[in-house]
């Protein structure tokens, strides 16, 4: 069972956002605030925290820098009343890895924690497995139902980088600035080619596809 800290000083808020991720399969456990989160978290194991950020004593910015002291993994989700891009810098800055402006959609919160534990364990693992493929990050290694598909660095970055978040589109821009470098002088036309490569490389397998979003750039879609 996965185990989700629920830290929001909303009693009732608390408890339906706790019994809605236990209805979806995950153990939630909801606490008033840091404090008392602080005391959980030293007797039990979380993979995942969802946090508010206005709280009495200490508030979510300095939850959040206390628990990244004490790891450095663990996702954090910030589900917020603040809708300013001020509060949002912040904890992005402090280390949160996603943000939700309330009155929150518990669907579009379950989705977001799926995707940020699936990250979480192919960060620990520099595995990720999609059906029939398996990509190991600290080999630089593609197989398709165990049989090797020959891949270049950049090759291998770009596809694990868009199947690590399924469904996001990533422009040309992002693409060629995290791969190529900033200061590349390579035309966005070379991520079209490196797609193109990747698409018939991997064309036997049927478990994802690469979409072409239309004015942005690509993404990965899972079967």
């Amino acid at each position: 069972m996965i185990n989700i800290l629920v830290v929001e000083d909303d009693a009732k808020l608390n408890h339906i956002t706790c019994a809605y991720l236990a209805s979806n399969g995950y153990a939630a456990k909801g606490c008033a605030g840091p404090q008392e989160a602080y005391d959980l978290m030293y007797s039990n194991r979380y993979s995942l925290i969802i946090s508010d950020i206005m709280m009495p004593k200490i508030d979510g910015f300095e939850f959040a820098e206390t628990v990244r002291t004490l790891d450095k993994d663990i996702p954090i989700l910030f589900m917020s009343a603040r809708d300013d891009l001020t509060a949002k810098q912040r904890g992005f800055r402090i280390g949160i890895d996603d943000y939700m402006v309330k009155p929150i959609d518990l669907d579009e919160l379950v989705l977001r924690v799926t995707a940020l534990l699936r990250r979480a364990n192919i960060a620990t693992e520099q595995k990720l497995v999609v059906g029939s493929l398996t990509m190991n990050a600290a080999a630089v290694s593609a197989t398709v139902s165990g049989v090797d598909v020959p891949v270049t660095v950049r090759e291998f970055n770009v596809l694990y980088k868009l199947l690590s978040y399924p469904n996001q589109a990533f422009s040309r821009a992002q693409l060629m600035d995290e791969f190529w470098g900033i200061e590349s002088q390579t035309s966005l036309r070379a991520v079209d080619i490196y797609i193109t490569k990747i698409r018939t490389k991997f064309s036997d397998c049927i478990d994802f596809k690469i979409v072409t979003v239309h004015g942005i750039g690509y993404k990965a879609v899972l079967a």
